[in-house]
């Protein structure tokens, strides 16, 4: 490692940022130094991917003789699925991604890393490799076998507390020298600004998805937040809860009862979203989704919804089979179609983005009749007037706070296989 100094002088990577990194850039390249943080804070602040943003940097700073062979992020994020996203770019192997998922795997490997350290001191961290222990961090042994000799570590702490990180390594047999830093230094800034610009603006946009599905965020962010506001849109429904959903978790801890729903939903909703449907909402143990008609191809909707609701019932059994379940677990799916439509619903400032009207309260509906008369699988008039194929009738039903009975059907021995063309 090499020894940096106390002063924290400001040519030394562990200077502050606070404008004195400026005296450290020689004078020849200041002007530069400046065009690559306009670029950062013009064109970085554009480009699509993350992954072109580091290449970027990268390219620049070697024009301007900072001798980088390898960069790389860490940022954490805000994702149902992994806690953060390492970027590396390196000259031979060009931009690569790394998600960390989590849970306890990913934090050990976190305490046991560069970024750790820098998290704890809030200075840079300098290793001259040739004099670094294989031991010291579990990257080093990677980064000698590859060739490199100077590796940099730089804590990006954004404005929210959140602890991110860049790393830089040289092949250069001089490693990064005083000058190079400085220019590292001058530029660090403005990268974290931007990187936090772009982070916000991507966790935005997935937490939106996340909780609210993929076309209500797209609504939202481009506006539609005003109390009233409703969008139509013709569909075919999907409507599926667990059966016996009380009874199975009555005895379960509020932990168990959420892994028994996870597990459930695992079965249903990678089947929807294959068939291009959308879950809308997360109802308890149940769930609504659509499937939006794709252009003048009516029908299509239909066959898609059918077909995602069968590949759910096998998920669910297979499930079962595997002894995913500590009991057996049964599901009710309703199928309609209609005419969705989102709404702002609430008061003052709180507001949610729900899903209502007619055809979707008729859709619940159905779904109730699915243990009365034993059928994992239901479809309304309306909704196979859409198929071709031989679903089985069950009869005229009468449905809670609608005038007018419905006749119900189950698929028959053979699947719709065909769509009506309108």
């Amino acid at each position: 490692m090499l020894d940096l100094g106390p002063q924290k002088s400001p040519s030394s990577p562990t200077a502050q940022a606070d404008g004195s990194e400026a005296e450290g850039v020689p004078f020849g390249l200041m002007q530069d130094c400046v065009a690559l943080r306009d670029w950062l804070l013009s064109e970085g602040t554009r480009v699509l991917a993350a992954d072109d943003l580091l290449a970027g940097l990268a390219e620049r700073l070697n024009e301007l003789d900072v001798p980088v062979d390898r960069a790389s992020t860490a940022i954490d994020t805000l994702h149902s699925e992994y806690a953060g996203v390492g970027r590396s770019w390196s000259r031979e192997g060009g931009a690569t991604v790394r998600l960390f998922p989590h849970g306890e795997a990913s934090d050990t490997a976190y305490r046991a890393s560069p970024f750790y350290t820098v998290h704890q001191t809030g200075e840079w961290l300098s290793l001259d490799l040739d004099e670094t222990p294989d031991e010291r961090y579990a990257i080093v042994p990677e980064l000698k076998a590859a060739g490199y000799r100077h590796y940099l570590v730089a804590p990006l702490i954004f404005t929210n507390g959140a602890r991110n990180g860049i790393t830089f390594a040289t092949r250069s047999a001089t490693g990064f020298r005083d000058d190079h830093i400085a220019i590292l230094r001058f530029v660090m800034p403005t990268l974290a600004a931007v990187m936090e610009m772009r982070l916000v603006n991507k966790q935005l946009d997935q937490v939106l998805r996340i909780y609210v599905g993929d076309e209500p965020h797209r609504a939202i962010l481009s506006g539609s937040i005003r109390r009233g506001h409703v969008q139509r849109i013709r569909s075919a429904i999907l409507f599926a809860d667990m059966r016996d959903y009380t009874h199975i978790s009555a005895d379960m801890t509020p932990e168990e009862a959420v892994d028994l729903l996870n597990i459930f939903f695992d079965c249903l909703v990678p089947a929807i979203e294959r068939e291009g449907g959308e879950v809308l909402k997360y109802l308890g143990d149940g769930l609504l989704a659509i499937f939006r008609e794709p252009g003048d191809d009516l029908g299509g909707a239909a066959k898609g919804a059918l077909t995602a609701a069968q590949a759910a019932l096998a998920a669910l059994d297979e499930a079962n089979d595997l002894g995913r379940f500590a009991n057996p677990v049964a599901a009710g799916i309703a199928l309609h179609h209609g005419e969705a439509a989102y709404g702002n619903v609430g008061s003052g400032t709180r507001l949610d983005f729900t899903v209502i009207g007619r055809d979707v309260n008729l859709a619940s509906r159905i779904a109730r009749l699915n243990k009365t008369l034993g059928e994992p699988l239901l479809m309304s008039k309306p909704f196979v007037d859409f198929l071709w194929g031989d679903p089985e009738p069950l009869g005229e039903h009468v449905l809670d706070g609608f005038p007018e009975p419905m006749l119900v059907y189950r698929p028959g021995r053979k699947p719709a296989a065909r769509l009506k063309r309108a």
